[in-house]
Order: structure tokens, then C-alpha cells, then sequence
């Protein structure tokens, strides 16, 4: 048996004296005492223990912990990446993305659903839209999947987009390899929204899902060519009542339009198919897309090529942040930015002389 650690005798023993003293003599020890039981922490030995074991709590302590910004934070998140790395790698990741009011949050709940009832384990990263002024989510998506949310096979995490470009939060990638670790078998990822920066998702999915709605004008209502180009699978959404035949025409027209697409590198032919959130219809026709997608790829050998490539990408943009970090926040680059800011504004300098100045003072140091 673990010895009783000291701070817990000691919180017992003023409770014990608080009973015999006015309230108000011991309450501010008390309170400092209690502060400091709390600040104990576990260790990431057992963080990643527990998450190994499917323990959801842990799984969401962890990707706090990998998200969090603190500097003493990064070693310990360092650490518990490593311990759950070799347990990662068996999901099928899916990245979700569409035009605002496309109903992702609908379809991730319907599609996720009809998972659960053939026994199988989703995870969903729900990436929100930040506030500018105090970079925290605005739209919580977790608040509108609430029977995905109630179900023990699931697990749903948004988090603040943060104003990390690419439609994901800049730690995305390592959340996913968390949710395989602790036995998640798909993984659905679902970006901001359509706009010229959301591709990156591509970067760390298997299977790219793009989902459209009819009878809205221009039926490809505004989506970036880009995003057409890279989608396995266009889902026309609200596909139900009234908006059926709008709905099944704008599927012949994108399934016409994909056609002009370059070949993807997969050598998959792109498909587009009519679904209802609303009526949870079209969910195992989408599924036996995924599964005859993942057994294409995986037998001409591009899904373990793909997911070299991304390690590959991933670790070039990791630079590039660390850099970037490493950069701003050295001192004597932080004194001089200033001064190399109103040379810039007056034009006494061009950017690239000012940018060459400051990049030289932060490798001479």
C-alpha cells in the first residue's frame, strides 16, 4: 500500500481542529492546504496508461495537456506523445468539411450514430471558430451532438480553432493519434468550414468528405475548386421532403463536375451521393464508400505511402512553428522588432532588408 501523503494528514488533522476552533481561525491554512492537494498532479506515466486502457477522462486530460500553451507543459506532452505513439495508427481517419450551414455537426452526429450501432468505437475532433478577442470557441459543437455525446463509444472534443489556419487546430494530429491510442476505430475531424486555407486537414486524414446542400443558388455554393479536387466522397446533405428533386439534381451535377478533376493520386474515382441527417438515410451507402475506399488504397499501397507523406509534411510545419516561436519571443528580436517596425512605416527600410536584419541578429545570437 502507497504511503498516506503528508498533505492529506495534515488537511485531516485540520479538520479535525476546525471542529474545535473557530471557523475563521483555521480557514485561510485550510483553504492554501486544499490548493495544494490539488496541484498535485499524475504523472504522464499513468496519463498515458489510462489512456491506453480507453479511459475517455484521461483521453481528454491528455489532449488538454498537448494543446495547452504553458512552457512547463511541452516536455511532459513530449513524453506522453511517445509513450502512446506505438498503440496509434489503426483508425480510419476521416476529415469532414463543407460551406457553413451545410449541417456537418448533423451529419458527424447521424453518420456517428449509425457507427455506434454496429459496435464501433468514433472519436470526433470538432474544430470551432475562435473568438478574436479571447480565442476560445464560439459555436461548441459538442453541444449540438448530444445522443453521439450521451453514448459510451463515443468521444467528442472541440477545440478553439485558435486562428491556426487549414480549417483544424494546430494540434489536430497529435489528438488524433491520442483518440487511436485509446481504441478509437474511426476518427472524424471536422474543419471550420470551406474557405482558401482549408486543405491541411487532407494533411493528417485518410478519407476526405466534403459535404454540399442543393437549392442554394449556385449548387456548388461558392466551394474552392482545391477542396473539390481533393474530396474522395461529395455528400449532398438534406436530401429529404421537398428538397429531394433539388437535391437529387445538384448530385448529378457535382458527380458530372468531378469528373473534369485531375485523377486523384490514390487512383480512387471521386463519388457523390444524397443524404439526410435529418432521417439518418444514406449513412450505410457512405460507410460502404469509406470501406471500399480504404481496401483500394490499402491494396495498391498508397495508404501507407500517404501517411509517410504526411509525417513528412507535418514535421516541416512543426518547424516552421517552433522557428517561428523561437524567432518572437528571443529577446534581443523583441527589442529591435520595434524599432525595425517604424523603419519599415517611415520607409526608411524596404520589409525584405528589414526581415534579412532581423533574421541575422536572431542567428548571430
Amino acid at each position: 500500500m502507497l504511503p498516506i501523503p503528508r498533505i492529506l494528514v495534515s488537511l485531516t488533522k485540520a479538520s479535525s481542529n476546525m471542529a474545535k476552533a473557530p471557523q475563521n481561525i483555521h480557514s485561510k491554512e485550510v483553504i492554501e492546504k486544499i490548493k495544494a492537494s490539488r496541484a498535485v498532479r499524475e504523472t504522464v506515466d499513468q496519463l498515458g496508461k489510462s489512456v491506453i486502457q480507453g479511459d475517455t477522462n484521461a483521453l481528454a486530460r491528455a489532449i488538454t495537456l498537448i494543446e495547452s500553451s504553458h512552457e512547463g507543459d511541452s516536455k511532459q506532452a513530449e513524453e506522453l506523445l511517445r509513450m502512446v505513439l506505438p498503440f496509434s495508427g489503426k483508425s480510419v481517419r476521416v476529415g469532414i468539411s463543407g460551406v457553413p450551414g451545410a449541417g456537418k455537426s448533423t451529419f458527424i452526429e447521424a453518420f456517428g450514430m449509425h457507427l455506434i450501432r454496429q459496435g464501433k468505437k468514433v472519436a470526433v475532433l470538432a474544430v470551432d471558430p475562435s473568438s478574436e478577442a479571447g480565442k476560445g470557441s464560439i459555436l461548441g459543437d459538442k453541444t449540438r451532438m448530444n445522443s453521439l455525446a450521451s453514448s459510451e463509444l463515443a468521444f467528442i472534443r472541440p477545440s478553439p480553432s485558435s486562428g491556426a489556419l487549414g480549417g483544424v487546430a494546430r494540434k489536430t494530429r497529435e489528438a488524433i493519434f491520442l483518440c487511436e491510442a485509446a481504441g478509437f476505430e474511426y476518427i472524424l475531424v471536422e474543419t471550420v468550414g470551406v474557405g482558401q486555407s482549408e486543405t491541411a486537414v487532407h494533411s493528417m486524414v485518410d478519407f476526405f468528405l466534403l459535404i454540399a446542400i442543393a437549392g442554394a443558388g449556385d449548387e456548388l455554393q461558392g466551394i474552392k475548386r482545391g477542396i473539390m479536387e481533393m474530396a474522395d466522397l461529395v455528400v449532398v446533405n438534406k436530401s429529404d421532403g421537398d428538397n429531394l428533386p433539388r437535391a437529387k439534381a445538384a448530385r448529378q451535377d457535382i458527380q458530372r463536375a468531378l469528373h473534369f478533376f485531375p485523377e486523384l493520386p490514390s487512383g480512387w474515382i471521386p463519388e457523390a451521393v444524397l443524404a439526410s441527417s435529418l432521417e439518418s438515410s444514406g449513412m450505410e451507402e457512405i460507410q460502404d464508400v469509406i470501406s471500399r475506399f480504404t481496401q483500394h488504397v490499402q491494396t495498391n499501397g498508397y495508404f501507407a505511402e500517404h501517411r509517410k507523406e504526411q509525417s513528412r509534411w507535418w514535421l516541416k510545419e512543426t518547424i516552421q512553428h517552433l522557428l517561428n516561436e523561437l524567432f518572437f519571443n528571443q529577446e534581443e528580436v523583441k527589442d529591435k522588432l520595434v524599432l525595425t517596425e517604424q523603419q519599415v512605416i517611415s520607409q526608411q527600410v524596404s520589409v525584405t532588408e528589414a526581415a534579412r536584419q532581423l533574421i541575422q541578429l536572431f542567428r548571430t545570437k
